[in-house]
C-alpha cells in the first residue's frame, strides 16, 4: 500500500539534516513491526510518503501508530515543543496491480520533483538524499526488502516492460 503521514502545519519542514537524523532512528526501529514492512519512504517538507507491504488493516494500524508515536517523540523533542505533530491519522491506498505498484513506487522515490515541478521550481537531478533509494554506506537499514509478489515481481516486471516499449 502506499501510505501518507501529513503533518501539522506549525512543525518545522522535514527535510533538514536534524528532523531527518530523528525520522532515520523511527524508520531504523519501525521498518519491520508486527508483520508490516516498509520498502520505500520519500519525506517531504511537511508529510511523508510510504510504500509499505502489511497482513491485514489492524497490523498497518498498530505498525503506523508505533511508527508515528517514534517520530513524534524525536521530533517534539528537537523542536522542543508540546502537541501534536501529525495533523490527522494516515491515509492510505491499496496497491492491486503490477501497474499500480510500479507507478505508486516511482512516485514515492521521485516525489520531490513532483514538488518541484508543482512549484515551479528547477528540476532536482539524481536521488533524492532523503528518499529510501539514497546510498546510505553505514549504519542499520531503513527499510525492509519487499517479500510478497506484487513488490518483489510485479512491479519490477511492469518496469522492466516500460522500459523494453
Amino acid at each position: 500500500m502506499h501510505v501518507t503521514l501529513r503533518l501539522c502545519p506549525d512543525v518545522w519542514n522535514l527535510r533538514s539534516r536534524r528532523c531527518f537524523q530523528v525520522l532515520q532512528h523511527a524508520f531504523q526501529a519501525g521498518c519491520q513491526q508486527f508483520g508490516v514492512r516498509i520498502i520505500h519512504f520519500s519525506v517531504q517538507g511537511n508529510h511523508i510518503h510510504l510504500i509499505v507491504e502489511a497482513p491485514d488493516p489492524a497490523a498497518l494500524a498498530q505498525a503506523m501508530k508505533g511508527l508515528k508515536i517514534r517520530m513524534a517523540l524525536g521530533l517534539k523533542k528537537l523542536m522542543d515543543r508540546r502537541g501534536p505533530v501529525f495533523s490527522d491519522r494516515y491515509h492510505q491506498h491499496v496497491l492491486k496491480t503490477p501497474r499500480e505498484a510500479a507507478v505508486a513506487v516511482r512516485y514515492v522515490l521521485d516525489n520531490w520533483k513532483v514538488h518541484a515541478r508543482r512549484e515551479g521550481w528547477p528540476i532536482p537531478k539524481g536521488v533524492d538524499p532523503y528518499c529510501s533509494a539514497a546510498p546510505r554506506d553505514h549504519g542499520p537499514r531503513l527499510v525492509a526488502d519487499p517479500a510478497w509478489w506484487l513488490l518483489c515481481v510485479g512491479a519490477e516486471r511492469f518496469q522492466t516492460k516500460e522500459r523494453a516499449a
